[in-house]
């Protein structure tokens, strides 16, 4: 059986050799690539919030040795309890997620749902429910609860609040940019599921390069409102394109892959990593007439790969 080279996501990528005596790594063609773990935080969960996984596993033996000894009460209370504090965790974790993104970013909207607060409720709820059903205390399982709440609420804190925008814009600007960027978001999500598909750890971590790109003039575009509007036909053709193309991609390799598929989608890949690269520039230089050729030369191309429809050229 013939070896094969082991590669991750943030293994040495094979297209990339070192320079002539040494130094940093450049692609074919003389581009430097960025740092791979740029954009990215290395864990957006503490380990005090993966510790509350734990914390309920006591419940759940407790509620085993009640089934055994024949007690629904105990059972109710320390089964419910630990399906309780599990789904009180598993917020917790989505909230400090949520918070992470509100976080990164210069202009966002708070989360829909405030996942810390509810999980800090579950929690109260939880443990007065066990300590009423267990020991029957009444009055004193409130207080339990109360407390439990309260120190949930001391130790993760709540969720983000308040808009989050940029100094000497309205809210309706503010506004404006948070949605384009939050369905920008998820178009670059949607990408990277369908990356995910892909059987090839190098294309994977390409296309998380892309992705990156393109987060970079979300930063651009957010710390001035005023580019909005020359963006978006940019963003949609660019994202809407990189998504299509994947999701066409991962079709074709489930199916066994198609003659020059490959090469067809890398060299895709390539533009839009320079396009993005050039967008940024073009924002930061306030340089339109260039932005409209770059949004105009890829349109065309995308369109030769059958990736734009004919009625959303127009954004």
């Amino acid at each position: 059986m013939a070896a094969q080279r082991y590669g991750g996501k943030y293994s040495p990528d094979p297209s990339v050799t070192p320079k002539a005596g040494g130094g940093d790594g450049a692609k074919r063609g003389g581009a430097t690539p960025p740092p791979p773990f740029r954009n990215r935080r290395a864990s957006s969960v503490s380990f005090r919030a993966r510790l509350m996984f734990a914390l309920p596993i006591p419940l759940f033996l407790g509620g085993l040795f009640a089934i055994g000894s024949g007690d629904p009460v105990a059972m109710v209370a320390n089964l419910g309890g630990f399906a309780g504090l599990m789904g009180s965790a598993w917020l917790l974790a989505e909230g400090q997620r949520a918070e992470a993104a509100y976080e990164a970013r210069a202009v966002a909207r708070p989360p829909a749902i405030p996942r810390k607060l509810f999980a800090a409720a579950i929690t109260g709820v939880s443990i007065a429910a066990v300590n009423f059903l267990s020991l029957d205390q009444g009055l004193g399982s409130i207080a339990y609860g109360l407390v439990a709440g309260l120190a949930h609420v001391a130790a993760f804190g709540l969720d983000p609040m308040k808009k989050k925008g940029i100094a000497g814009f309205d809210d309706f600007a503010s506004e404006r940019v948070a949605r384009a960027i939050d369905a920008a978001e998820d178009l670059l999500r949607e990408t990277s599921a369908a990356a995910n598909r892909i059987r090839d750890r190098r294309l994977q971590s390409r296309v998380e390069r892309v992705c990156d790109n393109a987060r970079d003039v979300f930063r651009v575009v957010e710390r001035d409102p005023r580019d909005l509007p020359r963006s978006r036909a940019f963003l949609s053709v660019y994202l809407l394109g990189l998504r299509d193309a994947t999701v066409k991609y991962a079709d074709l390799a489930d199916r066994g892959g198609a003659p020059g598929a490959r090469e067809r989608f890398e060299s895709l890949l390539s533009d839009l990593e320079a396009s993005f690269g050039k967008q940024r520039t073009h924002l930061l230089e306030d340089n339109r007439g260039s932005l409209d050729v770059e949004i105009e030369v890829l349109r065309d191309r995308l369109r030769q790969d059958g990736l734009v429809p004919i009625e959303g050229e127009k954004s």
